[in-house]
Formats: structure tokens, C-alpha cells, sequence
């Protein structure tokens, strides 16, 4: 008698749940097809959504930043009692190349001392906020991790394809040395910067398959193509590059050979000058995965 009741409870809680799964999926579904949910920028997000969301970032990304290595001058300053970054520090070439990069690169999103973000970051959501105080929320290997992938969903670019490795430590360095730095001292040290012309990335003698599909990301090419393998929304203002490596020719007569489309990509207009598609600033060596990666599909 007593394992019937059980065998009976049981089934009755799995069914609750099961039902209470069913209404709950109606529901969602009726909210997702019916657009109920304003998406528009104007309209911030319910608060319990913004706290699930904030909470997801916050354990991923300490995740997958846990095993990056943060050079030793950046762990020092780091570890110095917040707002007292030392004056050597802060004067540092590091610190210095990394306050015109973040001045050329980062300002019209987060803002810095003194300096309100430009009207796009002002009117996204949800909103990049000054980062002031950033090095007092987030661990060097954090700052480096946000910078170097950026954050889906939420505006902020991934680095990892337009700045070098030692450009984005140097942004994470200024990053560091910024909570305790006033208007004034921003203005001096970007002063000092001047124009930061940005490091190059490393080339690769081989063409990677893996790299190249994500150059193509980073290169936001499927913002204009539907790229194979590659998730994007649907779109037709350039042709589809599913089947590229069976075309005889690419650009209406230029031959279908991995060197000519990397030659291709890096400079549309010089070969086509009718083509609409505009130079991206590809360098040779991404150019060469990105061509591996779509005669590969």
C-alpha cells in the first residue's frame, strides 16, 4: 500500500512538472512568434531579465579567463590598494600606448574621465558604461578575455582580429591605471599618446581552415553573404558562398584558385571595380585562411 502511494506521488509530481513545462513553452512560444516582447532600444530590458543576463556574463566569463596569463608589470600595479596605481606605472610606455588606443578605439561606447560616451553608446542596450571602475569589477584576466572575444548580444566587439596581442595587454594596462585617474590626468596621458597607429598581427606561413572561418566572422562578411557554417541572419546583398570551391570563375572572370580569391578579398575594387563589395581591411594572412576556409565547403 505504502509503495503504491509513493509509485502514485511520484507520477503526480511528473506530471505537474510536465505540464507546468508544456504552459510554460506555450507561453514562450506565444511571447517569441506574437513579438510581444519589445526589442527596441528604447525600451530597457524587465529587471529580472537584465539580472539573468548580467549574472550569465559574469560566471562565463570568468570561465573561460581563468587560465589566461597576465604579464607580470599588469599583475603588480593590479595588486596595488585601489585608487593609488603608482605615478611609474601610470607613466609607463604600456600604460601610455594603451590610453590612445583606448582614446582612438573604445571612448565613443564606454566614455572616459571627464568625457561622456558618443550618442551610439549612449543609446544601446543594454548600455556600455564608463569603465572607470572596471579594473575594481573585473580581474586583469577578465579585461583582457571581454576585450580580446567580446560579448554576444550585447554590442561589444571582440578585438582578437583588429588589434594585436600586445595592444589589447596594453588597453587592459590602461584599463587598470584608469580608476584613480581624473579628467585632467586622461588628458595629459593621451596628450602624451598622440596618434597610436596599431601593432601588427602575426602571420601565419599556412592557411588554417579554423581561423578562416573565423576571420569571416570577424571581418563581419556574413553581415553581407551567407557564409557557410557560419550563423548570421539571412541575407541577399551578396551572393551566397556555399559551393564557392565549385565555381570556375569568381569577381564575373578571374579564375577560382585560392590565391586569386585572397587577393580577391583583400582588395575587391582593384580586380572588380564595378563590384559593390568594399575593402575590409583584410590583411594577406587572414586573407589566406578565409580563402582555405570557403574552398573547403
Amino acid at each position: 500500500m505504502l509503495d503504491h502511494r509513493r509509485r502514485l506521488v511520484l507520477v503526480t509530481v511528473a506530471a505537474t512538472l510536465a505540464a507546468t513545462g508544456v504552459v510554460g513553452a506555450a507561453i514562450g512560444l506565444t511571447v517569441l512568434y506574437g513579438g510581444f516582447y519589445n526589442i527596441g532600444a528604447t525600451k530597457s530590458h524587465f529587471p529580472l531579465v537584465h539580472a539573468v543576463l548580467e549574472r550569465g556574463l559574469l560566471q562565463s566569463v570568468r570561465l573561460h579567463a581563468r587560465d589566461v596569463q597576465v604579464p607580470a608589470a599588469i599583475a603588480r600595479e593590479a595588486a596595488t590598494p585601489p585608487g593609488a596605481p603608482s605615478a611609474r606605472y601610470q607613466a609607463s610606455a604600456q600604460v601610455v600606448r594603451g590610453a590612445g588606443l583606448y582614446r582612438d578605439n573604445c571612448v565613443v561606447c564606454h566614455g572616459a574621465p571627464g568625457m561622456a560616451q558618443g550618442d551610439i553608446g549612449k543609446s544601446m542596450q543594454p548600455v556600455p558604461g564608463p569603465l572607470s571602475d572596471a579594473a575594481r569589477r573585473w580581474r586583469p584576466n577578465e579585461l583582457y578575455w571581454i576585450t580580446r572575444h567580446g560579448i554576444k548580444m550585447s554590442g561589444m566587439p571582440a578585438w582578437q582580429y583588429h588589434l594585436a596581442e600586445e595592444d589589447i595587454w596594453a588597453v587592459v594596462g590602461f584599463l587598470v591605471a584608469l580608476p584613480s585617474m581624473t579628467p585632467q590626468g586622461y588628458a595629459d596621458i593621451t596628450a602624451q599618446a598622440g596618434r597610436q597607429p596599431r601593432a601588427p598581427r602575426p602571420a601565419f606561413a599556412q592557411p588554417d581552415i579554423e581561423r578562416g572561418k573565423l576571420a569571416l566572422t570577424q571581418y563581419a562578411c556574413h553581415a553581407c553573404h551567407t557564409v557557410p557554417g557560419v550563423t548570421g541572419s539571412e541575407t541577399d546583398v551578396g551572393p551566397a558562398l556555399a559551393g564557392l570551391k565549385q565555381r570556375k570563375f569568381i569577381a564575373d572572370d578571374l579564375p577560382n584558385t585560392a590565391d586569386n580569391l585572397a587577393r580577391f578579398i583583400r582588395a575587391p575594387q582593384t580586380i572588380n571595380p564595378h563590384t559593390a563589395m568594399p575593402a575590409m581591411g583584410v590583411t594577406e594572412s587572414d586573407a589566406r585562411d578565409m580563402a582555405a576556409y570557403l574552398l573547403a565547403q
